[in-house]
């Protein structure tokens, strides 16, 4: 049975994934793993490790899976290749080889909005919400969908939410990407705001009418495509493993 291991982004916990869960076939052993110091899990003692994070996630991220990375953790995924055994393939949802860029979310931007984490951090992430889920085709109906999964009680400190937002400034996969050990699979909805189209173009993968968060808007096709790609890689295994 394939192992999918999905990954959440900045400002979520693992519960973003759960409108997928009616769709997924018998055959996929679904993991939601949080990232440390969200969800009541333990922080890191420096939170923007990339060693740390892997010691804490080596558990969670097992070789033989396939890693499906949103946003921030798509970025982070992508890193923590250089640092653990390499899995059957890494799905990179929402995010290309970093996060800012000139034509989507400005270095200026994300500066700007760090300055708004540090005033007021409920009030922060409660507008990154909306500002993601702004390609959506019926946004309102996204955020609500949105306030039946996560609370307004904010999923991690502020110390982890300040280390992501330094992730997102900071980590370019540009090198790690290019010499993947793995398949690299790119993943986006059309209509994301928080994509540049340059990195739009670069998807091998588009959904239709669906923004950063094609889980709120497009779960089962979603939960499609990604179970094709795990299926894919299952193939690939067994057709590698040795026979008696």
């Amino acid at each position: 049975m394939t192992q999918l291991i999905l990954l959440s982004g900045w400002g979520c916990d693992a519960r973003i994934w759960r409108p997928l869960a009616p769709y997924w076939p018998d055959d996929l052993d679904i993991k939601a793993p949080d990232w440390p110091g969200y969800a009541g899990r333990l922080p890191l003692a420096d939170p923007t490790s990339l060693n740390e994070l892997a010691d804490a996630m080596a558990d969670d991220l097992p070789a033989d899976a396939v890693w499906v990375g949103w946003s921030l953790g798509g970025l982070l995924a992508g890193a923590l290749l250089e640092h653990l055994p390499t899995p059957r393939a890494l799905v990179l949802l929402g995010i290309g080889e970093r996060f800012v860029h000139p034509q989507g979310v400005s270095d200026t931007a994300l500066a700007d909005f760090r300055r708004a984490l540090e005033r007021s951090p409920t009030a922060a992430r409660e507008h990154f919400l909306r500002w993601q889920l702004g390609g959506e085709p019926d946004p309102r109906n996204a955020h609500r969908t949105l306030r039946q999964l996560l609370d307004k009680t904010l999923p991690a400190s502020t110390a982890i939410l300040e280390a992501g937002l330094e992730h997102l400034a900071c980590l370019d996969n540009h090198s790690r990407l290019n010499a993947a050990p793995c398949p690299v699979h790119r993943l986006a909805g059309t209509r994301d705001p928080l994509l540049a189209p340059e990195v739009l173009a670069q998807a091998d993968q588009r959904l239709d009418d669906a923004g950063h968060c094609p889980m709120l808007s497009q779960p089962q096709h979603l939960a499609t495509r990604l179970a094709n790609i795990a299926a894919q890689h299952s193939s690939d295994a067994e057709r590698a493993e040795p026979t008696s």
